[in-house]
């Protein structure tokens, strides 16, 4: 189990001991994790790690066979998070026969959000030029735009963005890290899964998962300090040609940086 003592108080999500099993077969197995308040969490790792099970169980829309997951100081899927979440999937959840400002004014009123929240957060994703557009018409990035500004009504305290950069040209992958970097210093804790390890180094934490299991809890410098390495997919490699599951942060204070 993951040695969460130091790092616990000022957690914005504490995983202990997650199971999550699916046909018979382990996906997530005895899963211990902490995501540090006001920091951006990269979750990494190869298609069917686990990434948007832990993603969905940490949410509470995910049936676990045990453990214990709280958000916030409250157990995931307590009513009392949700307006202080916001989730992303991989697929963009918009309505393609409504508007932009259609769907962000639809989706303001379910979580309660004032009704300025709409112009904030279209402000905030650079979607001015298209908020008058259908869904339906818009690009697979100003979807994702969309979907991300729909998370981002009420202010939610953390966000859970799965592969939110995936099928994006190389300079909205940017502009996105930009907008993530500028929610975190905000105060926003974000855990964001990708398969791309370049995007590790724009994390101030990494959550490395394989077949279920953490390979990897450290903050960027840690992982490739302890591997040896000088990028994340050589750490990872490295990792897996020593078999070494659940490998601890050494160093729980750079973490915290």
């Amino acid at each position: 189990m993951v040695n969460n003592s130091d790092a616990a108080p000022g957690a914005a999500v504490i995983v202990e001991n997650l199971t999550v099993v699916r046909g018979g077969t382990p996906v997530l197995d005895q899963l211990s994790l902490a995501v540090p308040r006001g920091r951006i969490v990269g979750l990494l790792g190869p298609s069917g790690s686990g990434k948007t099970t832990l993603m969905r169980a940490i949410v509470g829309v995910q049936v676990v066979k045990s453990g214990t997951i709280e958000v916030l100081g409250l157990p995931a899927g307590s009513r009392a998070l949700r307006t202080r979440m916001g989730y992303v999937t991989q697929q963009a959840s918009v309505y393609d026969d409504l508007t932009v400002r259609q769907n962000l004014a639809y989706f303001r009123r379910i979580v309660g959000a004032p009704a300025s929240d709409v112009d904030r957060v279209i402000e905030r994703t650079d979607l001015d030029t298209v908020a008058g557009r259908l869904a339906g018409s818009l690009s697979g990035g100003q979807r994702s735009r969309v979907s991300l500004a729909a998370a981002l009504l009420g202010a939610p305290e953390v966000l859970v963005l799965d592969e939110p950069t995936v099928g994006l040209d190389p300079v909205l992958r940017v502009e996105l890290w930009g907008l993530f970097r500028s929610l975190a210093d905000d105060g926003a804790t974000l855990l964001i899964s990708s398969h791309v390890m370049d995007e590790a180094k724009r994390c101030d934490r990494l959550l490395l998962m394989r077949d279920g299991r953490l390979l990897a809890d450290d903050s960027v410098r840690g992982v490739l300090e302890v591997t040896g390495t000088d990028d994340v997919e050589q750490a990872f490699l490295r990792l897996i040609e020593r078999g070494e599951p659940d490998l601890r942060s050494t160093n729980e204070t750079e973490a915290q940086r």
